[in-house]
């Protein structure tokens, strides 16, 4: 994909970021070392956060200072279903904490290839579980926690969604998702392979679901593996999409929003032009993405407010 559809703040960033083809296992291995390693655990002001245990996953918590809301939010990190940590989102988790006096708990889920579906959805419920029996501790109103994430974390988010509809129960309030990786049959059409999308390609894509799914993506998958594949959206949350419009999972987040808003479900959707895939995360002190980032909260606030 030519330089000239970026937008032009971002055009520097995107050259920066590395090709890193995660169907290498010794590559995939070493990124996720490095995280461990190099991302920092910077104090934010404002906000507490710690590591905790959570049925047998780690959770980070984060607590604002002052002002606590009552709301939560269950945070999922993106990394195609096969990389990343759930430190790497730390600022826009204290972030959001502070800002919004609400208590963040983002988790640490196992990825594929070494732990396929279910295992990350599992690792998800669990989370969601436990922040619900802990709301008394945290000083959250579990009828006001949303869950939110980014790439393949906003798939699992909109995943983890169908999973507590399906069971009955408290639901979450919200869903808020940034770019998120749900539907297997994109990576299916190999005609967009030859596109060349910025940091994350169709062939990226193919790798992740298969590794994810145990099998190649567009063939039949199992309920709350893909979260495009149900049928039915009545009664799901509301939600928030954003979503670049040069970003390989545009199509199939604007269809999806499109059939949450058809089967009556409250859904904002947020195209902003010339972004590729979450540049957020690597462009995050552009005014594109600054602002966007603020779109979100804005949204995420407004659904997290107390209904009386």
């Amino acid at each position: 994909m030519e330089l000239t559809k970026v937008h032009p703040e971002l055009r520097r960033a995107v050259r920066r970021v590395p090709a890193l083809p995660m169907r290498w296992s010794w590559l995939r291995r070493l990124s996720r070392a490095m995280l461990r390693r190099f991302l920092p655990d910077t104090a934010i002001d404002g906000v507490r956060f710690q590591d905790v245990d959570a049925d047998g996953r780690t959770v980070r918590v984060y607590r604002p200072e002052s002002g606590a809301s009552g709301a939560g939010l269950l945070w999922i990190h993106g990394g195609g279903y096969v990389a990343g940590l759930h430190t790497q989102d730390h600022r826009f988790c204290a972030v959001t904490a502070r800002e919004l006096g609400m208590v963040v708990v983002s988790v640490d889920y196992r990825v594929a290839p070494d732990d396929p579906f279910p295992a990350a959805i599992d690792d998800c419920t669990a989370a969601w579980d436990w922040f619900q029996r802990s709301y008394a501790e945290l000083g959250v109103d579990p009828a006001r926690i949303a869950i939110g994430g980014q790439s393949a974390g906003g798939g699992l988010a909109a995943c983890l969604a169908h999973r507590i509809h399906d069971r009955g129960g408290i639901q979450p309030c919200a869903q808020l998702l940034f770019c998120p990786m749900l539907d297997d049959r994109t990576a299916a059409r190999t005609e967009l392979d030859d596109l060349r999308h910025w940091i994350w390609s169709n062939p990226d894509n193919r790798f992740g679901w298969s590794a994810y799914l145990g099998h190649e993506p567009g063939r039949p998958t199992a309920p709350h593996a893909a979260a495009a594949r149900r049928e039915n959206l009545a009664g799901l949350p509301t939600a928030w999409i954003g979503v670049g419009d040069i970003d390989l999972f545009h199509a199939e987040d604007t269809d999806y929003a499109q059939r949450l808003r058809d089967a009556g479900v409250d859904c904002d959707l947020d195209i902003v032009a010339g972004a590729p895939h979450g540049f957020e995360s690597w462009a995050p002190r552009t005014s594109v993405a600054q602002d966007y980032v603020r779109r979100a909260r804005d949204w995420l606030g407004r659904a997290t407010v107390r209904i009386t």
